[in-house]
């Protein structure tokens, strides 16, 4: 198995895939860019320390994602050279394993998204499974044991050259505050390895889901459990709970596991109100929050670059969230997207004299031009302004790649 990983064709498609991915550089600095040359130099070495069993992983490097909530969510960075044998070893391994895990697992395998797990929860909610019990695994990534995990792994995986390989990722250790700490415990998250093995780990709980011939849908660790009365659900919620904890060693926790109805029930960002599927007030408030983030007026990048970053986003945000059936606040939300990326625009041209010089070029009329360049007022009520709206158009923001989501929303909905 070893071979087939390292086969050219195989290290061919993975170096693509990772590379359409993108990602930072991990701890030892190499970005994808740089990655080929480094590549070239070293690849003989390296394919030989693999074939020999004495290949190391680099730690993760730690890097943390604020939230709005104002605490930071965690993320692992491997280096390039990690996410390709990851990669290849992932494109071997999930043929092997996929075929055999459940109907209602939907993370991260071929042919299935989020969007098929909510439709499922919506068939079901429609056939009167209305009451639903809501499980949320403590730090699941974090907890995930690496004994019960290689066990499982070890079910199709012969190749022991393998099984170690993998193993050592699992251990690699996290590089934080300048030290690598070890991981003696947990799945490290921002691997392209790291969700097939949540999935197989969990593979045994959906078997057993399904033993005991229950709905629910699993999106990796992300699962809900569709019961037709509260009673029902209370007996699920603590066999469940108890099956957790003495088979897998997993954490339920107390806190955020709930019982809910259909009405109630907030699933990957996703609410159920009446027929429809729609995105959850707090799904919106964080696409808010990161809106203002790429928008903030201190962020010293080009404008080239912000409307980029800020049109990727939106882009993969309407990409999930256009499901919704929900579409009045887009109007809206173009219109403030577009007074924000004025604002910064009128900030960084921070003297009257250059404000009035490009909006001027921009079809400004002069008067207005004026009155936006001698203001007194911030950059968000200058981007209100007639003066401000003239020269930098919906048209010429549009021309720049500012992207619409009422015009995202409408192409996922109606398709030509």
């Amino acid at each position: 198995m070893l071979e087939q990983i390292l086969s050219r064709a195989n290290l061919l498609l993975a170096w693509k895939r990772v590379r359409a991915n993108g990602g930072a550089a991990g701890i030892d600095e190499i970005t994808i860019e740089e990655f080929p040359a480094y590549l070239r130099e070293h690849w003989a070495e390296v394919k030989r320390q693999l074939l020999e069993g004495t290949y190391s992983p680099s730690p993760v490097k730690r890097a943390e994602i604020p939230k709005r909530s104002g605490g930071k969510r965690p993320l692992g960075i491997p280096t390039v050279l990690d996410r390709l044998i990851q990669q290849a070893i992932l494109q071997v391994l999930q043929p092997l394993f996929d075929p055999h895990f459940s109907d209602w697992s939907f993370g991260f395998r071929p042919g299935r998204s989020a969007h098929d797990a909510l439709r499922y929860v919506r068939q079901m909610i429609d056939e009167g499974f209305r009451v639903i019990v809501d499980v949320d695994l403590s730090k699941f990534f974090d907890r995930v044991n690496h004994d019960l995990l290689m066990l499982r792994v070890a079910r199709k995986v012969k190749d022991k050259r393998v099984l170690m390989l993998i193993g050592r990722y699992l251990r690699a250790g996290v590089f934080t505050d300048g030290k690598v700490m070890p991981t003696t415990e947990g799945v490290p998250q921002g691997g392209p390895l790291s969700p097939l093995l949540a999935n197989i780990l969990l593979d045994d709980f959906d078997k057993e889901l399904e033993r005991r011939g229950h709905r629910f849908a699993r999106y990796a660790d992300d699962f809900v459990i569709l019961v037709k009365s509260k009673r029902a659900a209370e007996r699920v919620m603590v066999s469940v709970t108890k099956f957790l904890r003495q088979k897998l060693k997993l954490a339920v926790n107390q806190e955020k596991s709930k019982i809910v109805t259909a009405d109630e029930c907030e699933y990957l960002g996703f609410i159920f109100k009446g027929k429809r599927i729609i995105w959850s007030d707090e799904s919106l408030e964080n696409f808010k929050y990161n809106i203002r983030r790429l928008t903030a007026r201190s962020w010293g990048i080009s404008m080239a670059e912000r409307l980029q970053r800020l049109s990727e986003y939106i882009r993969g945000w309407i990409g999930y969230y256009a499901l919704s059936e929900y579409y009045s606040p887009l109007p809206g939300l173009d219109e403030w997207i577009r007074r924000r990326v004025r604002m910064c625009y009128i900030k960084q041209w921070r003297r009257p004299r250059t404000r009035i010089r490009k909006l001027l070029e921009l079809g400004s009329p002069k008067k207005q031009a004026l009155g936006v360049g001698l203001s007194s007022k911030g950059p968000w009520r200058l981007a209100k302004t007639f003066g401000g709206q003239a020269g930098l158009t919906n048209a010429y923001l549009k021309e720049q790649g500012l992207v619409s989501v009422r015009e995202l929303w409408i192409a996922f909905h109606y398709p030509k």
